[in-house]
């Protein structure tokens, strides 16, 4: 990845997280990540496609992530894992969690077939960990379940109790979701 395009899609990420996707123009883009309004539309096309971009880079990541985190794991111990390093992920990268929770419910946007995919994909590789953790469950429902339980409590925890340790986190939500 060019460091151009890094630039814009850490800046874009960063306005969008703090003041939402419509509030962001492209100006402030590229203005945030130091560069020509044309290196933008350059290396995205649209604004949509821009944070298309960033939604789908964003959630492969985190799949590969969660893939390498539960690598050789089964049952319990697998979703421990999961919950783990999605709160790792989140403490990581909070603007994208932000920017996660704050587009994903809202409709008529260009990319809500792109936020459908990218949903579908997260919950697919938790649906298949519950499967083997709780034959009994429904895996999709579950899925979500974990998924937003940990999306949420992570923001809480970064925004308003950061003096925690990550383990109370994880033990916290663990504990809700058995």
């Amino acid at each position: 990845m060019s460091a151009t395009r890094e630039q814009i899609l850490i800046a874009a990420l960063a306005l969008a997280a703090d003041q939402g996707v419509a509030a962001t123009s492209v100006d402030d883009i590229a203005t945030r990540a130091r560069v020509a309004k044309g290196s933008v539309f350059y290396n995205f096309g649209t604004k949509s496609a821009l944070f298309e971009a960033i939604l789908s880079e964003g959630v492969a990541r985190l799949n590969n992530h969660l893939r390498d985190a539960t690598a050789g794991l089964h049952g319990r111990p697998a979703v421990e894992a999961l919950v783990g390093e999605l709160l790792e992920r989140i403490r990581e990268n909070p603007d994208l969690a932000k920017f996660a929770v704050a587009e994903m419910f809202r409709t008529g946007r260009d990319w809500q077939d792109s936020i459908r995919q990218v949903r579908e994909q997260v919950i697919e590789s938790i649906a298949e960990i519950v499967a083997d953790a709780w034959p009994d469950r429904d895996p999709a429902l579950t899925a979500a379940a974990i998924f937003g339980a940990t999306l949420v409590t992570g923001l809480v925890w970064l925004v308003f109790e950061p003096e925690r340790e990550i383990e109370q986190v994880r033990t916290a939500i663990l504990q809700t979701i058995v």
